[in-house]
């Protein structure tokens, strides 16, 4: 298929075209004015030199009274066109009879044009004659008394005129050629600037990436963010406007769009990301940032966002419903062999050791495969000690519930709760287990204060070190080795918002201590529920 020339050299043929028309016109039309106001200068010097003939007395007096042409005549008017370079000075009586002319023989002849002046009126024009085409000049000549006589005709050659406009028409030229090349160059320039805007792209390719970006922007379920080398806001879709809280409208400078602090810096540092979770606001992002570039040139920075936030929570339900099933069974394993010891006691006949074994059961109920689970009322909790307790006691660490617990209530928010204190419990339990203190254990403490859950966590573990103890909220961060960490470095982080999402917090009390390793502190205001029990015996002090 034909295709014609490309965008940038039909702007630079569009743009030279239209100085070449230009220019051209305003030559031709300088050059016209320039030999316009020539003739016109050389009429008047033609009127001039006429004028100054016909008021000579000699010449009035001899063609007034002669008979015919007079010799005098002709040599004053010959000497006359000398001293003027006239083309001609002709005289002529009334009848058009010259009495003067360049050429002796056309003297006493009939001029080739009729006398004007002879009805006493001046005139100028440019006309045709015997000596060629020329710029002239008619006067009446009038004797002493008035009474028009003859006629004195001047001349000057048209191409004398424009001999005399020749240099400002050169110079004319020149500049005109001066300003078609600068013209061009400037064109040249623009072209090149615009085919460096357009990256080279014709107009048809423009059309259909701007219909494939708005095809992708607005059909793609991920948020687009998108900033130019300056950081200057260029694209900015629906989703990623829901993500951040409100649209950034395209130019907006990257300092004065209220970003959270880790987009901010993704953008600010240009740094390449694959799928790193982030916490922005209350959501949890998944982001991934590249730099676009082509031919080596920097486009700016692309950062795609998808919200994960609703992933995270169903994955939080499921860990929390997966502690808890392990939990119900191990209660089932411990319950079948308390229930086989039982039923052996009574075949065996020994009715009082199974009566004592009862009793006891009934003075501390299962909870856990450990009887410290008693101490908590809430099976969420219950459940999650149960099953990390199994997770510890595979990698040598003991775990065990500070013996000052109590949990009288249950958790109103609990998959939150779990997260966190799972993390919590999780970090304990890796750190027991590659720190040098032996044996290894865990511990959790649980304490309610009203309506607010107080829980505290400390391992055996080698502590934290100073150095690390600001960064360890930060997302990212990691204490892992280094082909552990992909896909770590964020529980703290989360732990730390689903805190402050109830108005609590989740913070480092001890980076370790004589005897344990580090101590994590987190505080849920307004967690727990109110029993019935608790209520009716405020009601009754009031």
């Amino acid at each position: 298929m034909f295709r014609g020339p490309r965008l940038a050299t039909q702007v630079l043929l569009a743009q030279v075209l239209a100085l070449v028309v230009v220019l051209g016109a305003g030559f031709a039309l300088t050059v016209a004015l320039l030999r316009n106001s020539s003739e016109r200068q050389y009429e008047q010097r033609a009127l001039a030199v006429a004028r100054t003939v016909a008021e000579d007395p000699a010449v009035t007096r001899r063609v007034g009274t002669g008979p015919g042409p007079d010799a005098g005549v002709a040599r004053l008017a010959e000497a006359v066109r000398r001293r003027t370079g006239m083309l001609f000075v002709v005289v002529t009586d009334r009848r058009g009879i010259r009495w003067s002319h360049p050429d002796p023989a056309e003297v006493g002849k009939p001029v080739s044009t009729p006398p004007t002046a002879l009805d006493g009126h001046e005139s100028v024009s440019v006309q045709r004659g015997t000596l060629g085409d020329s710029a002239r000049a008619k006067v009446p000549l009038r004797s002493a008394d008035g009474t028009v006589v003859g006629e004195v005709s001047t001349g000057v050659r048209v191409g004398t005129a424009l001999e005399a406009a020749a240099p400002l028409i050169r110079e004319q030229g020149a500049f005109s050629a001066v300003a078609l090349l600068v013209g061009t160059g400037v064109a040249a320039l623009l072209t090149r600037r615009l085919k460096r805007q357009t990256l080279g792209l014709e107009p048809a390719e423009l059309a259909d990436l701007l219909r494939e970006q708005q095809a992708v922007l607005h059909g793609v379920g991920d948020g687009v963010l998108a900033v130019d080398p300056a950081n200057r806001v260029t694209v900015c879709n629906e989703e990623a406007a829901r993500l951040l809280d409100g649209p950034l409208p395209p130019g907006t400078p990257l300092d004065d769009a209220a970003l959270p602090e880790p987009l901010r810096r993704v953008l600010t540092e240009r740094q390449e990301l694959r799928g790193s979770a982030a916490l922005v606001g209350r959501r949890l992002l998944v982001v991934s940032a590249q730099s676009v570039r082509r031919g080596g040139r920097d486009l700016g920075h692309v950062v795609t966002l998808r919200d994960r936030t609703e992933l995270d929570e169903l994955e939080r339900e499921r860990s929390a419903l997966r502690a808890l099933s392990d939990a119900l069974r191990a209660q089932a394993h411990e319950y079948t062999n308390r229930l086989h010891t039982l039923s052996g006691l009574l075949a065996a006949g020994d009715v009082a050791e199974a009566r004592d074994y009862l009793r006891e059961l009934a003075a501390a109920p299962l909870a856990t495969e450990s009887r410290d689970g008693a101490r908590l009322a809430d099976p969420y909790l219950r459940g999650l000690l149960a099953a990390k307790t199994a997770t510890a006691s595979e990698l040598g660490v003991e775990l065990r519930l500070d013996e000052d617990s109590h949990l009288p209530g249950r958790l109103t928010e609990p998959l939150d709760v779990v997260s966190v204190v799972g993390n919590l419990l999780d970090n304990a339990v890796r750190a027991a287990a590659h720190g040098q203190r032996r044996p290894a254990w865990a511990e959790l403490s649980v304490l309610a204060e009203g309506g607010t859950l107080h829980v505290a966590v400390a391992d055996s573990g080698d502590g934290v070190r100073p150095e690390d103890a600001e960064r360890l909220f930060r997302r990212g961060f990691t204490t892992r080795r280094p082909e552990e960490r992909p896909g770590h470095g964020i529980g703290l982080a989360l732990a730390r918002q689903l805190a402050a999402r109830h108005g609590g917090e989740v913070r480092l009390g001890q980076t370790g201590g004589d005897g344990h390793g580090a101590v994590f502190l987190a505080r849920f205001p307004g967690v727990l529920e109110h029993r019935a029990e608790q209520v009716g015996t405020q009601g009754g002090q009031q």
